[in-house]
């Protein structure tokens, strides 16, 4: 759900094997729990991240480190089991579906909190989620849509009363569905349908915001978190620094416990500390489609015909020929591989002459991130390639740190995204360039596509699901909308042998809730540790 961001790669590959976390009855810090856990281990778990400006705002954060921190400090009905993704019953207890399967009834957990000791409870809810579907701007605020009057309610259309979510009494929430929609209890399993009240300071997950710095995030327990006695670190030291060679430094002595991407492999003493794995995630080029005359599948075909795919995606660990990262009964689609200027130019030239366009120079802008070095190198292979068909890219520079919240107000024909996936289905591809999506940067819109989403939500099983789904994702790359360059990879430096509750994922989170210390001798000699 969710997340954009490059990640860098490695030459390690690793297995892994872990051990996961249960339930612990004790809350003295002294003993050792059920599953063997020695809670005298616990300590403050030391994080390395890269350095950017975090938005902890659940209902407006983009990026997938961020995710990984409001996963911590928020949480909704549902949250990730560590390892499967599986929606796991947080906030609520349980649910009932009805018979047309378009109503879901949630029971909300007896006693929940948020930090400041107030109740958690059906209003709560509903609550927070009108609020999402309230705010400007809120990225995933259309993943609602699915619920009686989210739409309109976006717009400013209907009151909130109208919307269907209704909270029956303090445990009891009722939300009515436009049509079934399988994937619900999934989506309610990212950070911008958790629960929160409005105010910075109050959270109702497993821990809270107690410092924070320019460089640097504390995070403590929640010592009102409905589930607090499972939850093993007292807290978390989270430091940003793009300082490779020190990251990796930090970590072979101990002053860290875990980097996620920024630190050099060759440098990890440890090697099986190098965890390099698939995520379920793309970067690509897209068209934005609202600029004569790239708003004409035409004319953006003859582009994609011309793309020296090699060279585009040279430099990427895994490439990718399509927008969605193959699952296992996903039906095949045609990726975009083939080059050819020959048939290129042909299009182009009957492009022209259909649309009244004679032979004068087209330009096309290129909106790129003023730190990415990538980005650049993606201009100008497209800018050569492309030279020939009569059309210049122009090269536009973000000014602003956060290139993708700049993408709404910014006129630019193309962009470069890195995106992961919110939860495990295509659909959480897909939903990007759906007409009324919060998500759809591109504002491509298609007839025939709209009717393949809404017939993939409404399948009743798997392999209908997909196939319509796989149908949607072939009209999108036939629409000459998108460039795949390559499939995501996941980036840690972390010793299970010390730390356990951390799991390899297709979504690449790691809730901190279940991360724990074990006791371990240290399997690197002649260093010093922590």
């Amino acid at each position: 759900m969710f997340r954009k961001r490059l990640i860098f790669a490695s030459i390690f590959l690793c297995s892994l094997f872990f051990l996961p976390a249960q339930e612990a009855d004790f809350s003295d810090g002294q003993g050792i729990t059920a599953d063997g856990v020695d809670l005298s281990l616990q300590r403050e778990l030391s994080v390395a991240m890269s350095a950017q400006k975090f938005n902890l705002n659940p209902h407006t954060a983009n990026y997938s480190s961020e995710a990984q921190i409001l996963d911590a400090l928020y949480e909704g009905l549902y949250s990730y089991d560590p390892k499967t993704l599986a929606p796991r019953p947080a906030l609520a207890e349980e649910f009932r579906l009805s018979r047309d399967k378009k109503k879901i009834t949630y029971t909300i957990r007896h006693g929940a909190k948020f930090s400041d000791g107030s109740d958690i409870n059906a209003f709560s809810v509903r609550s927070s989620w009108l609020m999402l579907l309230s705010t400007p701007g809120a990225p995933y605020a259309s993943l609602l849509d699915c619920i009686e009057g989210a739409f309109e309610f976006r717009g400013g259309k209907i009151p909130e009363e109208d919307v269907g979510i209704t909270a029956r009494d303090d445990r009891t929430l009722v939300v009515r569905l436009v049509k079934p929609t399988s994937h619900f209890n999934k989506i309610l399993c990212h950070h911008a349908f958790s629960v929160r009240t409005g105010a910075d300071n109050v959270f109702s997950g497993a821990f809270v915001l107690k410092e924070r710095t320019d460089d640097s995030i504390l995070l403590e327990k929640n010592r009102n978190y409905w589930d607090a006695d499972s939850v093993r670190l007292p807290s978390i030291r989270i430091h940003t620094s793009d300082e490779i060679t020190e990251n990796s430094w930090n970590f072979n002595v101990g002053r860290t416990d875990w980097i996620c991407s920024v630190f050099d492999s060759s440098k990890i003493l440890n090697k099986n500390s190098v965890r390099i794995s698939a995520i379920f995630g793309t970067e690509y080029v897209f068209f934005t489609c609202k600029n004569s005359p790239w708003d004409r599948p035409d004319f953006r075909n003859a582009l994609v015909s011309a793309v020296p795919w090699n060279a585009l995606r040279s430099n990427t660990f895994m490439r990718a020929a399509t927008l969605v990262y193959p699952l296992a009964g996903y039906p095949s689609v045609e990726g975009l591989e083939e080059t050819s200027p020959e048939d290129a130019l042909e299009m182009m030239r009957k492009a022209r002459k259909d649309s009244g366009i004679g032979e004068e120079t087209l330009k096309i802008r290129f909106g790129i991130s003023a730190t990415s070095e990538r980005q650049m190198r993606f201009f100008e292979i497209l800018r050569d390639a492309w030279k020939p068909l009569g059309v210049e890219v122009v090269c536009e520079v973000a000014s602003d740190y956060r290139y993708i919240e700049a993408m709404p107000s910014w006129d630019a024909d193309l962009f470069v995204y890195s995106w992961i996936g919110d939860f495990a289905d295509p659909l959480a591809f897909l939903e990007l360039f759906r007409e009324n999506s919060t998500l759809n940067q591109s504002r491509w819109k298609n007839g025939r596509y709209e009717e393949l989403l809404d017939g993939a939500s409404v399948a009743q099983d798997d392999a209908e699901h997909y196939r319509l789904l796989s149908q949607a994702e072939q009209t999108l790359l036939d629409d000459g909308v998108v460039l795949p360059v390559g499939h995501s990879v996941s980036l840690h430096a972390i010793n299970l042998n010390s730390v356990g509750g951390w799991y390899t994922n297709a979504l690449d989170i790691h809730p901190y809730r279940y991360l724990y210390f074990k006791e371990t001798p240290s399997d690197i000699p002649n260093v010093v540790m922590r």
